[in-house]
């Protein structure tokens, strides 16, 4: 079991029920997901990683983004820019909406990202990352939390450096991802650079990377003695990570969902997803959720394989549906 001050995580004024975080996930953390995440016991949810200037010159685009509802918050909304002042402008909307937190992304490896400056190009221009910070520091009285990779390559991990340039601006927690920029996620995530971060850090420390099952999350919180886990590509089909790793946490069984479980929550997030989108962009969007649902399950190649012909909500429906009492007979008789 983590320790008794892991139980809750507190960022300055914003105190969670528990330590774990959702990821910002580009094309994914929409408010369907986050909603189910949260429902499944995740302590704070966290929007798509969104433009500082497509907040200050296109509301409307950037808009759906940010979607919220009570149900979910505490919600964090995270940002990325290269100017300070649009940063600190684009903090200033996002208070005003609503929003619990502020975070800024200074590790995203996207080539387009970071071609313009942000993401983990920052970490390569510490001077320019620190002017960011204090100009969104001194724009919002939100708590305010950074996110990092280990460094740009192998041969800048400068992780320590701008973690204490961050705590010294004010920011009220770090996340840390172990890896570099270069790494993407092409090898195991690093434990002992954000282990190193916590013990370097008076502010809430809070991990990434390869937190992709249930029982990685007890033996990340023992090896790092972190304040908190965010799970990312672990929530891919599987919102339940959370409750299962929460209760590990607590030395329970993880607790499996039943097949009518996994079917529930599937059609509920389809219909989610399409009353937000319209029938035609929401069954487009669905199509890599669903991929990621069955995934590991029996026939499943079969039934992802015709997944991209179904054309109305109707027909998706009806498909799952006889996809899980096919599969339900099929384990009953096996």
């Amino acid at each position: 079991m983590i320790a008794d001050c892991q139980k809750t995580l507190k960022i300055a004024s914003l105190e969670l029920a528990n330590p774990l975080v959702l990821a910002p996930l580009s094309g994914i953390s929409d408010l369907p997901f986050r909603l189910l995440a949260k429902e499944q016991g995740c302590a704070l949810v966290c929007t798509e990683m969104t433009s500082a200037e497509g907040i200050i010159r296109n509301w409307k685009a950037t808009e759906r983004l940010l979607r919220s509802c009570p149900e979910e918050r505490p919600l964090a909304v995270q940002i990325f820019g290269s100017r300070p002042e649009a940063m600190a402008e684009a903090a200033k909307i996002v208070e005003g909406y609503g929003a619990d937190l502020v975070d800024i992304n200074m590790g995203c490896p996207v080539r387009k990202v970071v071609r313009g400056g942000s993401g983990a190009a920052l970490l390569r221009d510490v001077e320019r990352a620190k002017e960011i910070i204090q100009a969104v520091r001194k724009a919002i009285s939100l708590p305010l939390t950074i996110k990092i990779r280990s460094g740009w390559d192998e041969k800048s991990m400068n992780f320590l450096e701008m973690a204490r340039m961050a705590e010294g601006c004010g920011v009220n927690a770090l996340t840390v991802h172990g890896r570099t920029r270069t790494q993407g996620y092409a090898v195991k995530a690093d434990w002992e650079v954000i282990a190193r971060v916590k013990a370097r850090l008076r502010i809430p420390v809070i991990g990434n990377g390869d937190l992709t099952s249930p029982s990685a999350i007890p033996q990340f919180f023992r090896q790092t003695g972190c304040d908190g886990a965010m799970i990312g590509r672990g929530a891919l089909g599987n919102p339940w990570i959370f409750r299962q790793a929460l209760n590990m946490l607590q030395s329970k069984p993880p607790a499996e969902p039943s097949l009518e479980e996994k079917e529930a929550l599937i059609l509920r997030h389809l219909r989610m997803v399409v009353e937000m989108r319209g029938e035609d962009h929401g069954l487009k969007e669905f199509r890599k959720h669903l991929i990621w649902y069955t995934r590991g399950l029996r026939g499943n190649a079969q039934f992802r394989s015709q997944i991209p012909l179904w054309k109305s909500f109707s027909e998706v429906v009806g498909r799952i549906q006889e996809y899980f009492q096919n599969f339900k007979s099929s384990y009953l008789f096996s």
